[in-house]
């Protein structure tokens, strides 16, 4: 099992409604066409978390490359007007990502984590807004 996190260029926040939907099942779609088991997926507006069980028959580089260049592609066919507006470079993803394998002992831990990636995100914005008020 692999955890991959990466992110769009320059950081942005550009995966609300309904962006964010729409990325989910394009990386869905995705997965079920090149055969990756995507056990979690979780978007948060800057970020993407997925965790991937199967064979290693692909390095898990070869996995990010397939994902990231369909998924740019797809994205931008769909919202060209967010090619436009955020991405003038023409390019979704930065070139980076981390990845880790997953044993058996973690593999609850980290799903729970990348489940758990919009409340903490919800919880941060609210204590953010609070500070904001003094």
């Amino acid at each position: 099992m692999y955890h991959f996190v990466w992110i769009p260029k320059y950081r942005r926040k550009v995966f609300v409604e309904p962006y964010r939907g729409a990325m989910k099942a394009i990386i869905k779609k995705i997965g079920y066409d090149y055969n990756f088991d995507i056990q979690e997926l979780e978007i948060p507006e800057d970020h993407i978390h997925m965790v991937v069980k199967g064979e290693p028959k692909l390095a898990p580089s070869q996995v990010m490359q397939v994902i990231k260049s369909i998924s740019a592609r797809e994205f931008f066919k769909l919202y060209p007007e967010i090619r436009k507006r955020y991405f003038w470079g023409g390019k979704l993803w930065t070139q980076s990502y981390f990845v880790e394998t997953i044993g058996n002992a973690n593999e609850e831990t980290i799903r729970k984590y990348v489940q758990n990636q919009l409340i903490e995100l919800d919880s941060q914005e609210e204590n953010a807004r609070q500070l904001g008020l003094f």
